[in-house]
């Protein structure tokens, strides 16, 4: 039995681990579900709460896993039930290693061309399936060739590291196109993954707070944390 959470108008699922999130609902025996996978944290969700578009975007997904501890702590409150929190590097990275036992054929989109093509050549030495990437510099106008060519590459599995909301919004046109096709959204995934940019230390992810290194790491996001702190208001006081 799949539970769901509830939280500011977004149903997040609930797993007991990556491997399960998977199994479960991404892969099967012989063949990949098709859908939408979009990792939601507090941030997303108060930017939902304050933009019906993003509002709109979240809920299509086809799959809206916990990213952030802040969303898998109130999911394990309200179920009473341990719930992971699934960082989206990590659940991308153990996709593409699964993906190796069908050589399910994958699509790289975004960031860097630099940083796209070290992404490709660290998975294709790993035997993943690459049979496409590209990077994410490409304007409104150029859009349909983009899409023209995932969809002519017959990759099954399309990551997409545009940055939220752009990624989700492209993510949506190009399935109309290739509905038979699994899309997540993956952010900074590659540049973590190819070590262009630092992420948090093991001691800062066992405690959850992955959040908090960024945030010594940028000083910049301090604004983007407030939304952090809205969100716990909002849950302390019963709105979200």
């Amino acid at each position: 039995m799949i539970n769901k959470v509830n939280i500011g108008g977004i149903e997040v699922i609930a797993y007991p681990s990556i491997d399960e999130l998977i199994s479960s609902s991404i892969l099967t025996t012989n063949n990949v579900l098709p859908g939408v996978g979009v990792a939601i944290n507090p941030e997303k969700i108060m930017a939902a709460n304050n933009d019906p578009k993003v509002m709109s975007i979240l809920q299509k997904a086809t799959l809206r896993y916990p990213d952030g501890i802040g969303v898998s702590y109130v999911m394990q409150k309200r179920l009473g039930t341990k719930v992971a929190r699934i960082p989206g590097c990590e659940l991308w990275e153990q996709l593409m290693l699964r993906s190796v036992e069908q050589q399910i054929p994958v699509f790289l989109l975004g960031a860097t061309k630099n940083t796209v093509t070290q992404t490709s050549n660290k998975l294709k030495a790993l035997d993943v399936n690459v049979i496409g990437c590209r990077d994410g510099y490409f304007t409104d106008e150029q859009q349909a060739t983009v899409i023209n060519e995932i969809v002519n590459s017959g990759a099954k599995i399309v990551s997409v590291a545009l940055g939220s909301p752009r990624q989700e919004l492209f993510i949506f046109e190009c399935i109309k196109r290739a509905p038979h096709t699994f899309f997540m959204g993956v952010g900074g995934t590659y540049d973590v993954y190819t070590n262009n940019v630092k992420r948090a230390p093991y001691f800062f992810r066992v405690l959850n707070l992955e959040w908090l290194f960024r945030l010594l790491s940028q000083p910049s996001r301090l604004f983007r944390q407030g939304n952090l702190l809205k969100y716990i208001y909002y849950y302390l006081t019963n709105k979200i």
